[in-house]
C-alpha cells in the first residue's frame, strides 16, 4: 500500500494520563518517521507527567489552562468551568500560529478548547476514542470532527454517524519490538504487574498479600510497576516474602518487561488493552472501578467473552484467590497460549500507521480543494 510522505504539520490536543498521550506519541512517531519535515505539536494542561513523556519523546508541547469537571466535587466543577474562556482563547492563539494542517483531539479534558478552537478556524478534525465507550469529551466534540477513531469494533457501531473508522488504537513503536517471551529471570514463571502510568493501589495490596498464599516461591518472579507512593513498602514486602521481584514506580523500557512476562496483571485502561492484543500477551484485567462511565469494565469485557483474558472485579478481589490463579496459570501454559493467541486476535498493531494514512488523505483533500479555489479566482480574474 502506498503512503503519503508529504510533511504535515499536526496539532495534538489532550493527554492527562498514559491512556490518553501514548496514542498521540504513537501517531506522531508515525508521522515523524515518514517525513522528518513533518511538525507536531503537543497542547496539554501542564500536568508533570504528560510533560516529562513528552520531552523524553522529543516532541514540542504547550500548555493551555483546562481541568476536569466529571467525577469532581462542586467547588472543583465551579474552578474548571471559570477556565474554560482563558483555555478556548489560548487555544485560538496557538492554532493561529501554529496553523496546522489538522488537529488531532485525544480525548481528555484538555482537548475541548483546543479542538473547538481548530474548527473555529476552519481546520480539519479528527478524534481518536479509545475506549469501548466513549468519553464525555469525545460525545460533545464528534460533532465537530472529520473523523473518529476507535479502538473496538462496537464503539464504531454504537456512535452511529458517518466519519467514524475502526482503527484499533495506535501502540507506540518501541513496544512492537518485545517480540516473544524474553526468558531473562531463569526459567521463572514471570508476572507482569502494572496499574497503569501511575501505579495502582488495590492492585499492589492484593498482588503482595497473595504472595503469602504462595507455595513453592522459587517458580515465581514478578516484575512491579507500582506508582511513585507505593514503591518502598512493595520492594520491602517482596523482600520479606523472599520471592524473586523486579520493583519500580515505572518502566521507562516497557517493550522489555512484556516480552519478560508470561502473564500480566493489570487495570484494563485502553492502552495497556491495545499494547498487550497487539503483542499478543494473556492478562487478568482489574478494571478500575471508578473510571469515567465505567469504561474499563467495558474495556474487560469486550475481551473477556471471546476467551482473550481473564478477569476479576475489584471489589471481589481475594488475595487468596489471586494466589489460585497464579498457580493455575503457571502450572497450564496450553491455557495461557489460547489465551495469548485470542488476543493477538484483537490486536491492530498497524493502528497508527492506517490512522496516519487516513489524516494524510483529509490534508491532501484540503490542501486540492484550496488550489481548486485558488485557480478559480485567477480564472476569473
Amino acid at each position: 500500500m502506498t503512503t503519503d510522505s508529504r510533511p504535515m504539520r499536526v496539532l495534538i490536543a489532550g493527554g492527562g494520563t498514559g491512556g490518553h498521550l501514548f496514542p498521540g506519541i504513537a501517531v506522531a512517531q508515525e508521522i515523524m518517521k515518514r517525513n522528518a519535515a513533518s511538525k507536531v505539536l503537543f497542547v496539554n494542561a501542564g500536568k508533570p507527567f504528560e510533560q516529562a513523556v513528552l520531552a523524553r519523546a522529543g516532541f514540542a508541547q504547550v500548555t493551555i489552562p483546562a481541568e476536569g469537571i466529571k467525577g469532581r466535587r462542586l467547588r472543583q466543577k465551579l474552578q474548571a468551568v471559570r477556565k474554560v474562556p482563558a483555555g478556548i482563547t489560548r487555544s485560538l492563539k496557538i492554532v493561529s500560529r501554529f496553523k496546522p494542517d489538522i488537529v488531532v483531539g485525544l480525548g481528555s479534558y484538555a482537548s475541548g478548547a483546543v479542538v473547538l478552537a481548530g474548527w473555529l478556524l476552519g481546520k480539519k478534525i479528527v478524534l481518536f476514542e479509545q475506549n469501548r465507550l466513549p468519553g464525555m469529551t469525545n460525545r460533545i466534540l464528534m460533532y465537530l470532527a472529520h473523523r473518529c477513531y476507535v479502538a473496538f469494533p462496537g464503539t464504531r457501531e454504537g456512535m452511529k454517524r458517518k466519519g467514524v473508522l475502526f482503527t484499533g488504537n495506535p501502540v507506540r513503536k518501541t513496544l512492537l519490538t518485545a517480540t516473544g517471551a524474553a526468558k531473562a529471570h531463569g526459567g521463572k514463571f514471570t508476572v507482569l504487574v502494572i496499574g497503569g502510568s501511575q501505579g495502582a493501589h488495590a492492585i499492589n495490596v492484593a498482588v503482595t498479600r497473595a504472595l503469602s498464599f504462595l507455595a513453592e516461591k522459587e517458580r515465581f518472579h514478578f516484575i512491579h510497576q507500582t506508582g511513585a507512593a507505593d514503591a518502598a513498602w512493595v520492594r520491602n514486602v517482596y523482600a520479606a516474602s523472599r520471592v524473586s521481584a523486579t520493583v519500580a514506580p515505572f518502566f521507562e523500557d516497557m517493550e522489555k518487561q512484556y516480552a519478560a512476562a508470561d502473564w500480566v496483571v493489570c487495570r484494563s485502561g485502553a492502552t495497556t488493552v491495545a499494547e498487550l492484543t497487539a503483542l499478543g500477551k494473556p492478562a487478568l484485567f482489574i478494571p478500575f472501578p471508578f473510571a469515567a462511565d465505567n469504561h474499563q469494565m467495558f474495556n474487560a469485557r469486550e475481551l473477556a467473552e471471546a476467551g482473550a483474558a481473564d478477569v476479576i472485579f475489584q471489589e471481589s478481589l481475594d488475595p487468596g484467590a489471586l494466589a489460585e490463579k497464579i498457580r493455575h496459570y503457571a502450572d497450564h501454559p496450553e491455557v495461557l497460549s489460547r489465551m495469548a493467541a485470542r488476543a493477538k486476535a484483537f490486536g491492530r498493531p498497524d493502528a497508527a500507521v492506517a490512522i496516519v494514512n487516513d489524516m494524510a488523505r483529509l490534508v491532501r483533500g484540503r490542501r486540492e480543494k484550496g488550489r481548486t479555489r485558488l485557480k478559480g479566482r485567477k480564472g476569473a480574474s
